[in-house]
């Protein structure tokens, strides 16, 4: 009865998600999300203020993604070989130095270089913290877990733009980009305390890939990934200029709302996940993110702007935590980093795309037929998701 009883605990212990290190990876992508939200909508209003068009912020924005795509498969390697903690904090390191940089920035082209450093540094960081949690994380409970860490993301992005845009009215820009990079340095002080897992090198020294850039068992859920996060960057790169075009005010409380609802759907979203599977969250939640790209693009007032971000909020917290579950699950045990790395990287191909094809959108059509268009590419994800569903119902 004894041993039973232990065994039982034993048990308990390996389903818990709230570990010390656990705790300190939430800490650490907090705050380094916090940093990186804070410069989302404004590095757009510093480029207007360098001069810029809006063909070049989308282009500013672009490069940045771009840049980070092409870290993610030598991330997902080096996690794999070199380590969790090596290539976190150098991710971290990068990252605060880039930022940083942005403080002493006077030209457009110094602009784009450092934006090119930086994606280095966030395609290192990013995908480490996600490939850390999921080590952290209970297989059993691994859709609840992914939630919960990606709270820790979602609560730097409810105070981020917002404080951002609010210190951009008080402060220079400078100033700005030094508390940024000060997070980031916090982030990396929080990852010195995380106890990684040790690397397999045996599963290494007998590899002979040549040509690795992406794991083929997360590719469905990133590709459909890849059609949301074409609205995301139409969001995060041009709405603060559209909400001006408008004439529409609160555009730091959009932000806000998001982050809440956001949040709000990442607490049950992943339980639902684990019990039900991707069939119950997918559909749902991107009809709320399709909604909301339509009131956007029609955008009359504040109320129609801030019910558009409860939607998005609600569809984006939970879809994107359910397809990285789905998305590592299906991974191999020695390919959980790159099935990461995939999945992010399909993340920003849609950010990346969505922005450079958007600025030129908005030079010729206007903001609006960016929400529009993003509308469009969220019914796509829809369709191709029912014709997967399909495809496995016949066999």
């Amino acid at each position: 009865m004894e041993h039973q009883t232990k065994v039982q605990q034993m048990g308990k212990n390996q389903d818990k998600i709230w570990t010390r290190e656990f705790l300190f990876i939430c800490f650490a992508n907090f705050f380094v999300f916090l940093g990186f939200q804070m410069t989302l909508p404004t590095i757009p209003l510093f480029v207007k203020e360098l001069g810029g068009s809006d063909q070049m912020v989308g282009m500013i924005v672009g490069i940045f993604t771009f840049s980070t795509l092409l870290m993610r498969p030598t991330a997902g390697h080096a996690l794999e070989s070199k380590g969790r903690g090596f290539v976190y904090m150098i991710g971290l390191t990068i990252f605060v130095l880039s930022v940083g940089a942005y403080a002493f920035t006077a030209s457009i082209f110094l602009l784009i270089i450092i934006r090119m450093v930086q994606g280095v540094g966030w395609g290192f960081s990013t995908t480490a913290g996600g490939t850390i949690a999921t080590d952290l994380i209970p297989p059993k409970r691994r859709g609840e877990g992914m939630g919960y860490f990606g709270l820790s993301g979602n609560l730097a992005l409810a105070f981020g733009p917002s404080l951002g845009l609010t210190l951009t009215g008080i402060i220079s820009f400078r100033d700005l980009f030094l508390i940024c990079a000060a997070f980031g340095f916090i982030a990396f002080l929080f990852s010195t305390k995380i106890r990684y897992k040790e690397v397999d090198q045996s599963a290494h020294k007998t590899s002979t890939v040549k040509f690795d850039i992406f794991e083929k068992t997360a590719l469905q859920p990133s590709i459909l990934l890849f059609f949301i996060t074409v609205a995301f960057g139409g969001i995060a790169t041009f709405l603060p200029l559209h909400a001006i075009d408008q004439n529409v005010s609160g555009i730091q409380l959009y932000f806000l709302v998001f982050a809440i609802f956001l949040m709000l759907s990442r607490t049950f979203a992943g339980q639902i996940y684990d019990r039900r599977g991707h069939l119950y969250i997918f559909l749902p939640s991107t009809l709320l993110i399709f909604i909301s790209m339509l009131l956007l693009s029609w955008l009359p007032n504040t109320a129609t702007m801030l019910t558009a971000a409860a939607l998005f909020g609600l569809g984006f917290g939970g879809v994107q935590p359910a397809l990285q579950a789905w998305a590592v699950n299906e991974a191999p045990a020695d390919r959980k980093g790159m099935a990461n790395a995939t999945f992010f990287s399909f993340f920003d191909l849609g950010v990346g795309i969505g922005a450079i094809a958007f600025g030129q959108f908005a030079s010729y059509f206007g903001y609006a037929s960016i929400y529009a268009a993003s509308a469009v590419s969220v019914l796509a994800s829809m369709f191709i998701y029912l014709y997967l569903v399909m495809k496995v119902l016949k066999k």
